[in-house]
Order: C-alpha cells, then sequence, then structure tokens
C-alpha cells in the first residue's frame, strides 16, 4: 500500500487507541518485547523494528537526513511487513513513511495525556516538518483547549508549509527565530529534529512544561542537554531502548542519570501502576524513541481496513 493509503486508512484518534492500548499491554506483561537493530552507514542508517501484538509486525526504514537537499527525497523512507502471527504467512506490505509518522505523533498525544496539564493551551513545536505537523494535529486530540502554536525550524520552507497545513485548525501559529521565545509561555514542547548535539537547555524550561523528545532515535542523534533528564521525571516508551538511542542513552553516558532513576514507562502509568503528573509545576519528559509496538498497532488497523474495503493490490508470494 502506498503513502497515501495508509494515511487515508489509519485515523489518527484510532491510532492513538490503538498505540496506547499498545503500551498498556506491555506494561501488563502480556505481550513480547518489541526489537530493533540498527545498522549504520556515512550519511545515515537503518534500523529494523519489530513487534506482535495482533500480528507480527517488521518495519525496515532507511534514515538519511541530508535527503531532502542533496537528492530530493524523504528523510525517511522504508517499508511495513504484516505476518499472521499463528503461521508466518505475509499479509502485507506498506509504505512506512505514513505509519511512522502518524505512530509517532499517536505516542506524544499518549504521553500528554497523562504527562501534561489538563488545561494546556500553548505548545511549541521545535523542528517543523511532517512530525512536528502531525504532533500538533494529535495533540488537539487528547487537549482542546490548545489554542497558541509557536513553531521553530531553521528551514524557512518548513514552517511556511507548518503554517499552511494548520491555518485552519483553529489555532494560532506563532513563527518565531528562536525556540525559546515560545518556550516560557507553553505548557507543551514537542522536540523533533534530527539534530546531533543537543540545544534544549534545562533554563530553556518553565514549570509545568511537558516535553516529548521524539528526534533521537539513533545513537548519534541528541537534542536535550543531559541536566534536562537528570534534573526532572522522566518517562520513557520503552527503557531499555531508550538506554541505547534516546535521551537516556546520552545522559547515562554523560555521568549524570542511570537507568534506575527513570520514573516510570509510559505503559506503567497508562495501566495504573505508577503515578503520571502529580503536580502543575513539574515538569515531565517524555523520551519517545519509537517502539515496533507502535507500529503493530497502526498496520494492524491499516490492514484490516484495506482488507474491508479492498484497497491495494494482491500478490500471492507462494505461489
Amino acid at each position: 500500500m502506498t503513502g497515501s493509503q495508509v494515511s487515508d486508512l489509519l485515523p489518527l484518534e484510532e491510532c492513538i487507541g490503538a498505540v496506547e492500548n499498545a503500551f498498556k499491554l506491555y506494561a501488563q506483561g502480556k505481550i513480547t518485547p518489541p526489537g530493533i537493530l540498527g545498522i549504520h552507514v556515512a550519511e545515515g542508517g537503518y534500523h529494523i523494528k519489530a513487534g506482535v501484538i495482533d500480528h507480527f509486525v517488521a518495519k525496515a526504514n532507511a534514515n538519511f537526513p541530508l535527503n531532502p537537499k542533496q537528492y530530493e527525497l524523504p528523510t525517511i523512507q522504508g517499508v511495513v511487513t504484516v505476518y499472521d502471527k499463528n503461521n508466518g504467512q505475509l499479509l502485507a506490505l506498506m509504505d512506512s513513511i505514513q505509519v511512522t509518522i502518524i505512530r509517532t505523533g499517536a505516542a506524544t498525544a499518549v504521553a500528554a495525556k497523562y504527562l501534561s496539564r489538563e488545561d494546556a493551551q500553548t505548545v511549541s513545536i521545535i523542528g517543523c516538518g511532517a512530525q512536528g505537523r502531525i504532533s500538533v494535529k494529535m495533540l488537539q486530540k487528547v487537549r482542546p483547549k490548545l489554542r497558541t502554536v509557536y513553531a521553530f525550524d531553521t528551514d524557512e520552507k518548513a514552517t511556511s508549509d507548518f503554517s499552511k497545513e494548520l491555518e485552519n485548525q483553529g489555532l494560532e501559529i506563532k513563527i518565531v527565530d528562536d525556540f525559546r521565545e515560545g518556550l516560557s509561555d507553553s505548557d507543551i514542547c514537542v522536540t523533533c529534529t534530527t539534530v546531533r548535539k543537543p540545544f534544549l537547555a534545562e533554563k530553556d524550561l518553565p514549570e509545568g512544561i511537558f516535553v516529548a523528545a521524539v528526534g533521537s532515535d539513533s545513537e548519534e542523534k541528541n537534542e536535550l542537554f543531559p541536566e534536562v533528564l537528570s534534573s526532572n521525571k522522566v518517562v520513557t516508551d520503552v527503557t531499555d531502548q531508550c538506554e541505547s538511542i534516546g535521551e537516556l542513552n546520552h545522559a547515562i553516558e554523560a555521568g549524570q542519570m542511570k537507568s534506575k532513576d527513570v520514573h516510570a514507562e509510559l505503559g506503567e502509568i497508562i495501566c495504573g501502576k505508577k503515578k503520571g503528573r502529580l503536580s502543575s509545576d513539574e515538569i515531565i519528559i517524555f523520551d519517545s524513541t519509537g517502539t515496533g509496538l507502535q507500529d503493530v498497532a497502526a498496520a494492524s488497523i491499516i490492514y484490516a481496513k484495506a482488507e474491508k474495503d479492498k484497497v491495494g493490490h494482491q500478490v500471492f508470494f507462494n505461489s
């Protein structure tokens, strides 16, 4: 299935619910932990993320940050494979870009639902590409009082596209020249860049803000200075994975945190094993590296709808 077909078959609210349930099932020990494999090359890298819930799903992605400028290609390209978990039959192949964007935005929304202030009205988006745009749309589903978006990107076209896509969402979009301009007024911040040197510091964060750190999904990427994590409550998607490729990885390497310092995994908060936000003034960081379970949750919805509506082309590999 193509990217446009994937988008049509994956409603935002339904994806949020499926991703929330995947985190919950994992925390309850009802499903197998997700797996990940990464391989690096000169200008980027490849990773495979896999998980099992209703289906076995494996996603193979190529991630090359220089692609848009050098080759006019997307930063992320790849394919999602869906299998019958009981007999191994290959059921579907689908473009991975939209799966990745939407399921990542869904995780941000789920985390915001449990970790941001309920009356959140203002969000700062640092990185205005496709992930930044979907983050705003997803956040509106769980924080309907959102009214103002501060948007920052080093690419003027990205901020222009951001404004055009979101101008009819009932929001005031404010493009800023420095990401710090809107942070002091923000209840939520989403960082979704490809940078390899941290830029967000503890002194930049106002009391009570919820930060979803989305950009770090490999060992090289790093958006937050270590003290941002060590000084505040940290919630991970999967702690073992964050130790290897997330912001937690860099905080541990800097000697400012240990794994035991992580407050909780998101699923533990969803199922009530641990508490989320305890006060309006605490700062909470969500280390979001993206898991195979999110891909399973999203891809299972797409596959079911595609089969029902006869979307895509049917191919028999075993014939």
